[in-house]
């Protein structure tokens, strides 16, 4: 794990060592494409084991690479409802740039990030067939990040921006066509004293606002991302990875009548090579309860890099 308290002529051990447990805290996002997740910019599954951990002072580039596909689409009572012929596939590459700098506030170290989707979409569902290329709506933040004994713990405020195309639904356009404010929280903790098992939880809660293509207000959505993490040797985790994502308020851009929400769990391992100073982690997630929304299986592969 990162530790901010090693003194700087050992910061390259310190990387090493951390790049298991770095999961830049709040990332990404691709826009709400599938019509039947019409509330959240966020979609859930981008993180995973020690998602809740934010890097020490350094600048570093992450590329998420998420794929999702379903099958069917649930009604309010999380059965399937959808047409026999529904196919949804979505990949997403995302570059996200993260500066942790060496400012502190309030104790925590103070960093900013960004990050832009490009995302390929296509939906079957009886009539309707769409694929499109394009891409969706800019994410930009500010975090604080403390490192506290066995402890991580981060915060951060952000906003997604509509510049990707946009339409109402049904659509596969990047885009959601409205201004989404993001607050995360999320801790870490180590529970022995080597900090070999730790466990996890990021929060984020969007805060919807006109979708200008509808001129409706999606519901407010929350986002639990959980990970229960071993690490098996200095440079190699496996662990237990799951989301929960539910619709909070009312106000829905595809006029499903219930609150959706999800659920989701799989494996994840996570690998560092010191000297190039790269992170890779891959995850499987099975949604195993979706509601009001489509119900499928995610596949992310992140690289970080610090430079």
């Amino acid at each position: 794990m990162f530790n901010p308290h090693t003194p700087k002529p050992r910061i390259m051990k310190k990387i090493i060592h951390s790049t298991r447990n770095v999961v830049m805290a709040s990332l990404l996002v691709i826009p709400a494409l599938l019509q039947a997740q019409p509330t959240a910019h966020y979609i859930p599954g981008v993180e995973g084991i020690k998602g809740a951990s934010l890097p020490p002072p350094g600048f570093y580039v992450r590329d998420y690479n998420y794929a999702y596909y379903a099958t069917q689409v649930n009604d309010a009572a999380g059965h399937s409802a959808g047409p026999d012929n529904f196919e949804a596939f979505t990949y997403a590459n995302v570059p996200r740039a993260i500066w942790i700098t060496d400012t502190k506030l309030l104790g925590g170290f103070l960093g900013v990030d960004a990050l832009l989707p490009l995302v390929y979409q296509n939906v079957t569902a009886g009539g309707f067939d769409s694929d499109t290329f394009g891409i969706g709506d800019v994410f930009f933040e500010g975090t604080l990040s403390w490192h506290i004994q066995h402890f991580d713990f981060s915060f951060g405020a952000g906003t997604w921006a509509p510049t990707g195309d946009s339409a109402a639904p049904p659509t596969t356009d990047a885009g959601g066509g409205y201004w989404t404010p993001m607050l995360t929280a999320g801790v870490t903790w180590y529970i022995d004293s080597e900090k070999t098992w730790s466990v996890s939880a990021l929060n984020r809660y969007e805060f919807n606002t006109e979708q200008r293509d509808t001129d409706i207000t999606p519901g407010q959505a929350y986002t639990l991302e959980w990970g229960i993490a071993k690490s098996v040797t200095k440079t190699i985790d496996l662990g237990a990875v799951g989301y929960y994502q539910m619709q909070t308020t009312g106000g829905n851009v595809n006029g499903s009548s219930g609150h959706d929400r999800v659920a989701a769990v799989g494996p994840e391992i996570s690998v560092a090579f010191p000297k190039p100073m790269l992170f890779v982690s891959l995850r499987y997630l099975y949604e195993f309860m979706a509601k009001d929304r489509a119900q499928g299986q995610t596949v992310v592969l992140n690289l970080t890099k610090r430079f």
